[in-house]
């Protein structure tokens, strides 16, 4: 029998080529321990801290990660259904680190930290997949903060504004009016749709319950913002890792579109919004994390590495240099004090990491000023450079009138007998307050805001009776939208009160004559 040696080659050949395509090295341990979305695994010698794990129980593959490296054993925390891990399954170590999908087939949907969908639709083929925990850009890939993000609030962007790239700390009790305020951001962003400015919008919603969360989707859809924002929701019926890794993994949804900047071919957003909602529940979740990982407790029973948990976070958060396409991601992050106490663990280190913050004050909430932002405590180290030429012109000392204005209110109290200039100053400051007040949902646009202030600082609202401000307002603005609708877009063109200021201000004249309150 003759044999032929070209076909034992072929065979050899073609049993080397499968033998190489499905041979698979991987770690392989077993769960010795499991519960409260922790297990810990023995056998995984060559495991890194952060890979990803696979437990596979009664068919089902559940993933985890890698928390603790000890001598014998190692720390997971699981995502998904935790209850189906079980004692002595399979683990398998994958050599990847977290990731979640991203990219535009996100945009309008609710999904959880691992970006599967919770809305209902349809499944998200997304074509691209982008790591959970990543470093943050360097100092060079960066530039200054200068373009504003316009809250629509008049509160916010005359006396605490805010920039593309910035980190802007929202801080209060709860019940004060936080999210509102995030919301009325991500609402205001509607008109730059679809233009060069365009903004994608992330909330992050950490520790609600889902009625809270589904009422804030409601919201977004009636004012159609929706079609430009991605809802991350890891609610409080969800497992502490879900809730743990919830803003890295809406981080990381919003980076694509920061870094998406840099491709010449792309014509789509390249500035991001994320609130992350709130930060105080991802640090208790990781408190529980930690706690149930045997890592030693420190201040209020935190790790302490609790700090790292949000400035690895809350760095990512840049405006980028142009030659990295000029993107930006401005985070929002919320924190939750108890009875005002700003100096406790976790608000004193996440206003260490930001670049100011609004803090919103029970007292000024119960009053009926709301938003109720405290203009003393809350701050922006951005300032004038997240500020358009006219309203810095009318909103440069806004700050230390109404300061001063609180001030004298309270000495006004002890029924001390007042100079001239005092009660001036008590009547307009009392007309300031007024102006900044606002409607929930409903924000205003940016030249709007510019004649509100405008006419506040110059005095024309001095003898308008306090409870008509908002009202002289209203029917002022659509004045400027129809019989002086010339001179508003000479306003909108210059972005400055420069050489118009007279104009306004006999514009302003005149509509007074003419309104009568209701």
């Amino acid at each position: 029998m003759k044999i032929k040696t070209d076909e034992i080659a072929s065979v050899i050949r073609h049993e080397i080529e499968q033998f190489g395509s499905t041979l698979e090295i991987s770690d392989v341990g077993q769960v010795v321990e499991v519960g409260d979305g922790i297990a810990r695994v023995y056998g995984l010698g060559k495991v890194m801290a952060g890979e990803l794990l696979e437990f596979e129980s009664e068919g089902r593959t559940i993933t985890g990660q890698v928390m603790n490296l000890e001598s014998d054993t190692v720390g997971a925390v699981l995502f998904g259904d935790t209850t189906a891990v079980r004692e002595g399954d399979t683990v398998r170590s994958t050599g990847r680190l977290l990731e979640v999908p991203i990219g535009m087939e996100l945009l309008g949907r609710v999904v959880d930290s691992l970006g599967n969908p919770l809305d209902g639709g349809a499944p998200i083929h997304a074509k691209e997949t982008g790591k959970v925990d990543i470093v943050a850009p360097g100092i060079s890939a960066r530039q200054p903060v200068k373009e504003p993000m316009q809250f629509g609030i008049k509160a916010v962007d005359a006396m605490v504004p805010v920039g593309r790239g910035q980190r802007e700390l929202v801080i209060g009790d709860r019940k004060t009016g936080k999210t509102a305020i995030c919301l009325d951001c991500i609402i205001n962003q509607r008109q730059y749709w679809g233009t060069p400015n365009a903004v994608v919008c992330i909330y992050v919603a950490v520790g609600q319950k889902d009625s809270t969360v589904a009422s804030v989707v409601e919201t977004l859809k009636k004012a159609g913002a929706m079609e430009y924002t991605i809802v991350v929701n890891a609610g409080a019926s969800q497992s502490a890792p879900m809730q743990y890794i919830a803003p890295y993994s809406g981080c990381a949804m919003g980076e694509w579109f920061m870094w998406k900047g840099k491709d010449p071919n792309y014509t789509g957003p390249k500035h991001v919004l994320c609130v992350y909602d709130d930060l105080s529940k991802q640090a208790v979740a990781y408190r529980e994390l930690s706690l149930l990982l045997r890592r030693p407790p420190g201040r209020e029973a935190y790790p302490g590495d609790v700090f790292y948990l949000h400035s690895r976070l809350l760095e990512r958060a840049t405006k980028l240099s142009n030659e990295n396409g000029g993107g930006s991601l401005t985070a929002l992050p919320i924190i939750e004090t108890q009875e005002g106490d700003v100096s406790a663990y976790i608000p004193t280190n996440v206003i260490s990491i930001t670049d100011g913050q609004i803090y919103l004050q029970p007292e000024l909430f119960s009053a009926g000023v709301r938003p109720a932002i405290n203009v003393g405590i809350s701050v922006s180290r951005v300032g004038g450079a997240a500020q358009i030429k006219a309203m810095k012109e009318v909103a440069g000392s806004l700050r230390l009138d109404l300061a001063a204005y609180r001030e004298l209110e309270a000495f006004a109290q002890l029924g001390t007998e007042l100079d001239a200039a005092s009660k001036r100053q008590l009547t307009r400051g009392a007309r300031m307050v007024e102006l900044l007040k606002q409607g929930q949902y409903t924000p205003f646009d940016t030249i709007d805001q510019c004649l509100a202030m405008f006419a506040g600082t110059r005095g024309l609202l001095d003898d308008v009776a306090i409870e008509k401000v908002r009202e002289f307002e209203r029917a002022m603005l659509d004045y400027f939208r129809g019989p002086a609708k010339a001179l508003r877009e000479e306003l909108v063109k210059a972005a400055s009160f420069k050489g118009l200021e007279d104009r306004v201000t006999e514009a302003l004249k005149a509509f007074k004559q003419t309104w009568r309150p209701a």
